[in-house]
């Protein structure tokens, strides 16, 4: 029987670097459309939405190509590099948002949004769905969606309150510095990730070593 509600490092360490992405980028979700009218020359309800819609489908265009990449490959460094540096570049965006005052600017930094995250996903879902404690697969996943969603509910508040006494500025500076410490937290499990793939080294394990009559 698995041992109930202990949850394994690595698992601990990918919700931990998901509520560090998840806080920071939960402070622009009430606040940029307001952003993007206040703040960027033509700002308007259809910028933002061409915006969304240019980080959805930039997004979903490359996220398959690359999951098919990274599971073609039977190791996890691959996995690690393109998670880690996936929110690394998406660190980089909200930097881009303080010094954008055009649409244009917006538009491109959606595309490298959408990079970072076509290339980060995958691999976390990868890693987390190699690494779940058999047994307590709701639990872990009940987890990882409870502390999404504080992080989220309280960052969105937060968010409000700062934009209305320091300015959206404030904001995209502490969201690029969140979504770099989710990338560096990663680096705790660096070395517990294997190769090779994990399912492969247990098949064989199970395959007895052959021995002399």
């Amino acid at each position: 029987m698995p041992k109930q509600n202990k949850i394994n490092k690595i698992i601990k360490v990918l919700i931990v670097s998901d509520i560090f992405f998840s806080s920071g980028w939960g402070l622009i979700g009430p606040i940029f459309a307001i952003f993007l009218l206040q703040d960027i020359q033509g700002g308007s309800a259809q910028v933002a939405g061409f915006a969304m819609a240019i980080y959805w489908i930039t997004k979903s265009i490359l996220q398959i190509p690359l999951a098919k990449y990274l599971d073609r490959n039977h190791g996890e460094k691959d996995d690690f590099l393109f998670m880690a540096g996936g929110l690394f570049i998406s660190g980089l965006v909200p930097f881009g948002y303080l010094v954008s005052f055009l649409p244009w600017h917006i538009y491109a930094l959606q595309v490298v949004y959408a990079i970072g995250m076509a290339m980060a996903v995958p691999a976390w879902y990868a890693i987390f769905t190699r690494h779940i404690d058999s047994g307590s697969e709701a639990y872990e996943w009940s987890v990882y969606s409870t502390m999404l969603g504080f992080a989220f509910g309280i960052s969105g508040a937060i968010g409000g309150l700062i934009v209305g006494f320091a300015g959206f500025k404030v904001i995209y500076f502490i969201v690029g510095i969140f979504t770099i410490a989710s990338s560096v937290s990663l680096l705790f499990i660096k070395n517990d990730l294997i190769c090779p793939h994990p399912r492969k080294k247990k098949l064989q394990k199970s395959i007895p070593p052959w021995m002399p009559f």
